[in-house]
């Protein structure tokens, strides 16, 4: 019985590292906005440690350090705590629980549960940085993804491990139309980071949006506004590191999250503290280092094994689509969906903007016929666009352009076509049946393809002809008056 003791415990204690340094405590010595200042430690970036006062304990995180002056972040709520306060070192906070246990729970950044569903008790760790994928062994974007929403699955069709953003300001929609994909997308798994969000959203996302069977088969990861924006940053990589953990298992995972720019600006908030200074428009340049290496960790994995289909969203403040972090997240990411305010605003919804929205894997995850039906539709589509200034004060006469005619006579079902109510569910085969249709009426009952090369073999001067007698016709025109066959200017009176 003592040699089997004795065994176990040889066996332990070869596992152990020969030598443990003692952790050496430090002093707080400067305390500015949210930045604590720390002397006297010996501690590396993404350590932990606590500040220990008189009456409360603050957990914090190593930051940076200066000579023998270190950093630190507090990523919970921080108190009144005083010069001299007693900072000990912990274990580092580069790793987080997972495991299965954790499908259909809401956990914070430090990966507690707090859905009061009880206790989590998960046997595996995964570090927060994540795993380098040589880009010669990931799988290349070939398969579709379905999500249930007819205009992205027609016009901007996912291929699974792709990685895609929704550009749009605030309250157009952004977050509803998540819910939407968590609902209808044909996924083994669904992890979900809200980021930086009103701490409201979260509770309205969970119950009203997500529901029960989403919640079912997702994971949710929750960081409001109020917390710290280093546990902002936390949940992010957390976020991303459980889509990791269930892609080395050889699923296929949908990962939402809300927003890469709540992501960014904490980032900000961090380096802007810790004196780094400002690049464009405030941001520094560590905020645009930080983004590629958490979108970069999505996609596909290696041969044979599962993938990350990722939607992040980013909120274009004033709208402006040319903001630092929206222009940023445009370059790394697969494609974009832009959301529009004036759609929004008509009751048009989703509120996607098709003639500025993208997806770049689209060419290598549909057919030939499904390409140029969509680009057909992106034609037309465009065609009345460019003129509707002038078709709708009545300086446009029919006849006068086929292609703009098509148009015209199209818009009302191609207005339809990219609208979808909340709860409705159109899959992709069903997407591309309805877009093939409604293009066979442009093409006078022949197949959309055959609509394609008219347009092809239209004389190229033959829009820009018509374009210029409709403005011709608009500077003659005071008034005017819609008639039958047409609409037709009305003569001034003598």
């Amino acid at each position: 019985m003592s040699s089997k003791l004795t065994g176990t415990l040889q066996h332990i204690l070869d596992r152990l590292p020969p030598y443990v340094e003692p952790p050496v405590a430090g002093k707080l010595t400067r305390l500015v906005g949210l930045t604590l200042e720390a002397s006297g430690l010996s501690v590396s970036v993404g350590d932990r440690c606590l500040v220990k006062d008189l009456h409360q304990t603050v957990e914090a995180e190593v930051v940076g350090f200066s000579e023998d002056k270190t950093y630190l972040m507090p990523v919970q709520a921080m108190g009144h705590l005083r010069a001299g306060a007693t900072v000990i070192p912990i274990a580092s906070a580069s790793e987080l629980v997972i495991g299965e246990e954790l499908l259909g729970r809401v956990v914070n950044g430090f990966g507690e549960p707090i859905d009061g569903k009880g206790p989590l008790y998960c046997r595996s760790r995964q570090p927060l940085n994540g795993e380098y994928i040589n880009p010669m062994h990931r799988q290349p974007i070939r398969e579709p993804l379905d999500v249930g929403i007819k205009a992205i699955n027609a016009m901007l069709s996912v291929g699974r491990g792709q990685r895609l953003g929704l550009f749009a300001g605030s309250g157009v929609g952004k977050s509803v139309l998540l819910g939407m994909m968590t609902r209808f997308t044909n996924a083994d798994i669904i992890i979900v980071g809200l980021i930086g969000e009103r701490g409201r959203e979260v509770k309205e996302f969970i119950d009203e949006i997500l529901g029960t069977e989403g919640l079912s088969r997702s994971v949710v990861v929750a960081s409001p506004a109020d917390d710290p924006p280093l546990l902002r940053l936390r949940a992010a990589q957390y976020t991303t590191s459980i889509a990791e953990y269930y892609r080395g298992q050889g699923k296929n995972v949908l990962l939402l999250m809300d927003s890469l720019t709540r992501y960014a600006q904490a980032q900000r908030e961090i380096a802007l503290a810790i004196g780094e200074p400002p690049a464009t428009k405030g941001y520094p340049p560590s905020v645009f280092a930080r983004l590629p290496q958490l979108v970069e960790r999505a996609g596909n994995g290696e041969e044979g094994g599962g993938s990350i289909t990722a939607f992040y969203t980013v909120l274009t403040e004033g709208d402006d689509q040319q903001d630092p972090v929206a222009d940023s997240a445009r370059a790394i990411l697969d494609g974009h969906i832009v959301l529009s305010r004036r759609l929004a605003e008509q009751g048009h919804y989703p509120a996607i903007d098709i003639e500025a929205s993208i997806s770049r894997a689209m060419p290598q995850v549909v057919s030939e016929g499904h390409l140029k039906a969509a680009q057909r539709f992106k034609q037309l589509f465009s065609r009345y666009q460019q003129s509707q200034d002038l078709i709708t004060i009545g300086a446009y006469t029919q006849g006068q352009d086929q292609e703009l005619d098509a148009a015209i006579r199209l818009m009302p079902d191609m207005r339809a076509f990219l609208q979808q109510g909340l709860k409705e569910k159109v899959d992709y085969q069903r997407s591309g049946q309805l877009l093939s249709a409604l293009l066979q009426q442009a093409n006078g009952g022949q197949p959309a393809n055959s609509g394609q090369q008219a347009a092809d073999r239209a004389p190229a001067g033959q829009a820009v002809a018509g374009q210029q007698g409709a403005q011709q016709e608009l500077r003659r025109a005071p008034a005017v008056k819609q008639r039958q066959g047409g609409i037709q200017p009305v003569k001034p009176k003598k």
